[in-house]
């Protein structure tokens, strides 16, 4: 179950680092001018997006990891890289895009659906972040397919339900949305990437 428990706790730390990136405001921009389905439709094709980039970093990991003695080092490694990302998360700054116009409601839904794929396809930052975090999980759980799917399902699973609660309570956070709310939401984020970093690093010296 420890599993489990680590990765609703690496999702929620999620939901405040990837909240806070592109894929927020276009989420909340999407579900203030074109309607909660409209923001579910984006927010699935952020979710689909990083299901396939965990995929396909994980085959590539457990295969690699699976003819390896070293798991200690890799898990030292990934703690490592997230704790640089947790650094880079506290020091970000971060100004509000306005989002006051009205803008034309007749584009089709599924566009909504591809522009939230390719919008976190197209961000160098989700695929390096999930590069570390699937290089510490795969060495902490000695790549068993189990618990690494395990894992993965519930960080993913917190990180969109997560996304599903922002765009459904868009038109209440508009006027919480300032700089000051949105760096204090980083920090805490950095701080909970930085620990988390920490504790692999910690749990790969001790355990292995």
């Amino acid at each position: 179950m420890n599993a489990l428990y680590e990765g609703i706790a690496l999702g929620l730390s999620l939901s405040f680092i990837f909240g806070f990136g592109p894929a927020f405001f276009a989420e909340i921009h999407t579900a203030l001018h074109r309607g909660f389905w409209s923001g579910v439709l984006l927010a699935s094709g952020v979710f689909i997006n990083d299901i396939t980039v965990v995929v396909l970093i994980l085959l590539g990991a457990v295969s690699a990891v699976g003819n390896m003695e070293h798991y200690k080092f890799l898990g030292i490694i990934g703690g490592g890289l997230l704790i640089i990302f947790g650094i880079v998360t506290f020091r970000r700054k971060i100004m509000i895009q306005s989002t006051d116009e009205e803008e034309n409601n007749n584009k089709p839904r599924l566009l909504f659906f591809v522009k939230g794929f390719v919008l976190n396809l197209a961000n160098p930052f989700v695929w390096l972040f999930w590069i570390s975090v699937v290089v510490s999980a795969t060495a902490s759980y000695k790549a068993d397919t189990y618990k690494l799917v395990l894992f993965f399902s519930s960080t993913l699973g917190v990180v969109f339900l997560s996304d599903i609660f922002k765009v459904f309570t868009a038109s209440r956070l508009k006027k919480f949305l300032t700089d000051k709310f949105l760096i204090t939401m980083n920090k805490i984020a950095g701080i909970a990437l930085f620990v988390f970093g920490v504790f692999l690093i910690l749990r790969s010296i001790f355990h292995y």
